[in-house]
């Protein structure tokens, strides 16, 4: 396994892919399953921005490794369930090994949940919420080479204070670019990368 100029690593199975995905088996499966496919449940939406505000100051493969403690902790992201939480299972969380024990990041997605509950309550709910930023189409991306590839936008920065305002924390632009590339709102795949062209089409006929 090698890996050029461009930041594209060469697999032994024949394929391209990112630099970030490097050689972890359960990396390569996420960089080829599930990032950059156009996300368009508003549940899910917002389990992955609460984990991308978990990841901040650390490496998402670390977080990617304790999903399922996260799932387990916080009530499958059920934002219902997790909206109800209270300072007894704050003190919980911080007890539990499976997750990352952050008091504020515990709490900022107790609010988080509070405030994913208030955008559905008023219409016409969180993926529309998210998706309108991009006028409910995919970013596409063009960038050939890794340093191409930019760590916050001028749209980041729109949806990372819309987020804020409604009580999101741990959201920055930069947090929110990571997310936005994740959830396919912006197909950042390196044009060389095998994954590139079908999360495109994918964005097509959405």
């Amino acid at each position: 396994m090698s890996s050029d100029a461009s930041g594209l690593i060469h697999h032994p199975d024949g394929c391209l892919r990112c630099w970030w995905a490097g050689r972890d088996p359960t990396y390569v499966a996420y960089h080829d399953t599930e990032w950059g496919v156009p996300e368009r449940d508003g549940r899910a939406l917002y389990e992955k921005l609460i984990l991308d505000g978990f990841q901040a100051g650390l490496s998402w493969i670390t977080i990617l490794r304790r999903r399922e403690g996260f799932r387990r902790a916080f009530a499958g992201f059920d934002p219902v369930a997790i909206a109800r939480f209270t300072q007894a299972d704050v003190e919980r969380l911080m007890q539990d090994t499976g997750i990352i024990r952050n008091r504020a990041k515990i709490v900022g997605t107790i609010a988080g949940a509070r405030a994913y509950l208030a955008i559905e309550a008023r219409g016409p709910g969180f993926s529309r919420f998210l998706w309108d930023f991009v006028d409910g189409t995919p970013i596409q991306g063009t960038a050939a080479r890794r340093q191409d590839i930019a760590t916050e936008t001028e749209i980041s920065r729109k949806v990372s204070k819309a987020l804020k305002a409604e009580g999101f924390s741990f959201c920055g632009p930069t947090i929110v670019h990571a997310f936005m590339q994740a959830v396919g709102l912006v197909n950042d795949h390196l044009v060389g990368c095998h994954r590139h062209a079908p999360c495109a089409a994918l964005g097509a006929r959405a």
